[in-house]
């Protein structure tokens, strides 16, 4: 399965972004624990040398807990400051304000070399389409800044927030870049949903995340379903239509219906916690 999805108006955020990157003090990357690696933008790392970094795993609560203690490890192994977190949660918002504050110490400490007092932090928050940016700046603000939605590039342009007199946030569209080189990596986007359904063929896709899910997470689908996991992952799938009513008029299959269903089930954690990736691989 070939994945690839670059809109035009990606090309011209990611010029704004890089005009932009002279004005902040740290960038704050918004990834989806679920694909934590695979939902880092490689264009961000390169505009964002020399900046304070700070990765939020966000959708924590949706990704394996295990797996997410060892990306955690893995990021901070890299130099980075990490936090774990559920964007809708305001109770996580603390433990990234303190993150925060020590991710721009040295900015701080600079500052007041040069006689500069309480100036805030500018903070750009930058993340591929559908990692729940919105939602995080939302939730962070405690008030609705910027619009939200569960499909991609919700977000077009940017906007500055000021959320107290310490942080100034700068949102800003999410952005892919122009090509996978690993095909895994679109792969895994598109499970997630930062890539737009209606250009991807959903059937061949849900049988490759329930292959996925047989070969790292056996017995999910069967607890979900209440089916066996027997026969191919077609087989499988046809076994999901029947057990979810997903039935065209002559007794047929809808596959196509079934293969919706089963992906929103993944995205919304009906499956269990679910990680796709480990470090390393």
């Amino acid at each position: 399965m070939n994945v690839q999805w670059y809109p035009g108006h990606m090309t011209k955020a990611r010029r704004q972004m890089q005009e932009d990157i002279s004005l902040i003090d740290l960038i704050i990357e918004i990834v989806d624990a679920r694909v934590p690696q695979s939902s880092r933008n490689p264009d961000i790392d390169e505009m964002g040398r020399n900046k304070a970094r700070l990765i939020i795993l966000n959708k924590a609560d949706l990704a394996d807990p295990r797996e997410n203690d060892a990306w955690m490890r893995h990021f901070k192994d890299k130099g980075y400051f990490v936090v774990q977190a559920d964007s809708r949660n305001s109770r996580d918002m603390k433990a990234i304000q303190n993150v925060i504050r020590e991710a721009s110490r040295e900015k701080k400490e600079r500052d007041l070399k040069r006689g500069i007092r309480n100036r805030p932090v500018r903070a750009m928050v930058a993340g591929i389409p559908n990692v729940g940016k919105s939602t995080f700046i939302n939730t962070f603000a405690g008030k609705a800044c910027t619009k939200t939605g569960n499909k991609p590039g919700v977000t077009k342009g940017k906007q500055w927030i000021r959320l107290n007199k310490e942080v100034e946030l700068l949102d800003t569209p999410g952005i892919l870049w122009p090509k996978f080189d690993d095909q895994q990596v679109g792969i895994r986007l598109a499970f997630i949903g930062s890539i737009r359904d209606e250009i991807l063929n959903t059937e061949e896709l849900s049988l490759l995340l329930i292959r996925l899910l047989r070969d790292r997470y056996a017995g999910n689908i069967s607890a979900r379903y209440q089916i066996p996991e027997e026969g191919t992952d077609a087989e499988l799938l046809g076994e999901i239509a029947k057990a979810r009513g997903c039935i065209k008029k002559g007794e047929e299959l809808d596959y196509a219906k079934a293969a919706a269903l089963f992906l929103d089930d993944f995205r919304s954690g009906r499956l269990g916690r679910i990680t796709c990736e480990s470090p390393g691989e």
